[in-house]
């Protein structure tokens, strides 16, 4: 049995692991955190999926316990800006698609061409992101549309796989806040708090981890050791000596430099989504938060060095980046073979990172948390869970590796080496054979990543239609269809939207409420 849990490394991904497994099993698991003093956090993961709903609710934690401590704000969608090379943006929001007699809203927008630009025509969120506006009335109330919020004081928690609708935000945060308030959550519920460094990690005859040896505190023993050390990998890779694979061939950007940014978002405004803005040799990403940004660059050093990567985001915020320390931030692209090996599980960097163009990295350790429990070894520690475990891991980063891959291959810029390489890189092959049926018959269910990924068959169709560098074509079947019905809910969708827009209040507005603060009415 598994009695005692040793967490090593804290951070975002130690504290979600340990808050949840002691939500999970209360006091029957005894957990202990051992975190460094001395090795600072990653801390730029601050945007997530929509789906991490079911990590705050698992814990019983509403919005507005944490939220304001961690200066949270909502996230609609993910904007993409220059993509094209042409200045334009385009979203790839938390919103499935309508059906129209059995076709999905996009083709018969590919078929009708109501308007130039696909989201605001196909997705209501689009033109609220475009408005600043909020999901949410000043009275609390979500937006009108197909998900029902459940009820406060049900019996049981969620988990991934409950997904049964989509749920229209994701939250962006300041994830070395949200870490300290996990810290507190867990501790105050009885998990053990170590601060020392590891300076060794002992094993026994079999190969499995007895004990982690502090520098100050000396031996922490347990049953199972979870590594969230991040991109060190200090147990998985180095005690246990498990292979990482690297996905740096087909996602070649592997360094990072961040920014975190005080301006008046009062004066600024609250853009309810991620913007990724596409430059010479990567990305820049821009995040507002309650009370700033936090912005970085994403680029492949193949391409560009630190410093002119440095210079190009300075450039990019402007005065407001004067005087501001850049965090300069090199990243491991790909996954540990496994990451459960004999009694360690690996969780966040430590098992595996890809860039975070779609933001991902929370939703991987959401995911990896969520499935430890759901495969949670017995006296016996059958060999088969692990394998169960490392299948389903390995499969959620393959995913998302194929869904990145594609947002550079299927952009239609070649303006300089970068881009035109994105034409060239190596890809998996079953990918190659999917863009080839895409150009004949949009993504669906049976043509996407067949395994869980969390990323569905409109997220597919968005950026496909949003980056514009593969054609597609509208299904030969609607030639025969009148076409009445879907007109009517293409413009139904800008009539939804023009009525948000106008009666939803501003995301400024809306969280100025909820502090109490005399905020814009805009």
């Amino acid at each position: 049995m598994v009695n005692s849990v040793v967490v090593v490394g804290g951070g975002t991904a130690g504290w979600m692991t340990a808050s949840y497994l002691r939500t999970a099993f209360g006091d029957g698991v005894d957990i202990t955190v051992v975190e460094s003093k001395n090795v600072p956090t990653i801390g730029v993961g601050e945007a997530t999926f929509s789906t991490v709903r079911h990590f705050f609710d698992y814990l019983g934690l509403e919005e507005s316990q944490w939220m304001p401590e961690c200066e949270a704000t909502y996230k609609l969608a993910i904007r993409f800006e220059n993509w094209r090379g042409d200045g334009s943006h385009f979203y790839h929001p938390f919103e499935r698609l309508r059906v129209v007699d059995g076709f999905p809203i996009t083709d018969w927008w590919l078929q009708q061409k109501p308007g130039d630009r696909f989201d605001k025509d196909c997705f209501v969120i689009a033109s609220l992101c475009d408005e600043m506006r909020s999901p949410r009335y000043l009275g609390g109330k979500l937006f009108e549309q197909d998900f029902a919020e459940t009820p406060s004081g049900r019996s049981f928690r969620t988990t991934l796989s409950e997904q049964g609708t989509q749920f229209p935000y994701a939250y962006h945060f300041d994830a070395t806040l949200l870490a300290h308030y996990l810290t507190r959550f867990s501790t105050d519920r009885g998990v053990k708090h170590v601060l020392d460094d590891v300076v060794d990690v002992a094993l026994d005859e079999r190969g499995w981890i007895s004990h982690v040896v502090t520098k100050e505190h000396g031996e922490v023993t347990g049953d199972l050791f979870i590594d969230c050390t991040g991109f060190r990998g200090l147990l998985i890779n180095k005690a246990m000596e498990v292979p990482f694979q690297s996905y740096q061939d087909s996602l070649p950007n592997d360094s990072a430099v961040a920014l975190r940014v005080p301006v008046d978002m009062e004066q600024r405004g609250i853009r309810p989504c991620t913007t990724a803005t596409a430059r010479d040799a990567g990305w820049i990403w821009t995040i507002p938060l309650f009370g700033r940004i936090g912005t970085g660059y994403v680029y492949a050093s193949d391409y560009c060095d630190a410093e002119e990567a440095e210079r190009t985001l300075r450039e990019f915020v402007g005065p407001e980046a004067e005087e501001l320390e850049a965090n300069h931030i090199k990243m491991r692209i790909g996954r540990s073979e496994n990451s459960w090996v004999k009694n360690c599980v690996a969780v966040g960097l430590s098992s595996g990172f890809v860039e975070p163009l779609e933001s991902t990295g929370i939703f991987f350790i959401q995911n990896a948390v969520e499935q430890l429990v759901k495969h949670w070894p017995g006296a016996d520690w059958d060999d088969r869970l692990r394998g169960a475990y490392n299948r389903q891991i390995s499969g959620v980063m393959d995913g998302v590796r194929e869904f990145l891959v594609l947002h550079y291959y299927a952009s239609p810029r070649q303006d300089n080496q970068y881009w035109q390489d994105t034409k060239t890189r190596p890809m998996p092959d079953a990918l190659r054979e999917r863009i080839e049926r895409w150009q004949v018959k949009t993504p669906d269910v049976d043509s996407i990543f067949p395994h869980y990924h969390g990323f569905e068959s409109y997220s597919y169709n968005a950026m496909l239609l949003g980056l514009g560098g593969i054609p597609l074509r509208a299904p030969a079947a609607l030639e025969h269809f009148d076409g009445i019905a879907a007109a009517k809910e293409l413009s139904s969708v800008r009539d939804t939207a023009s009525h948000l827009v106008e009666n939803l209040p501003s995301q400024y507005e809306y969280f100025a409420h909820l502090r109490g603060l005399a905020g814009r009415t805009s």
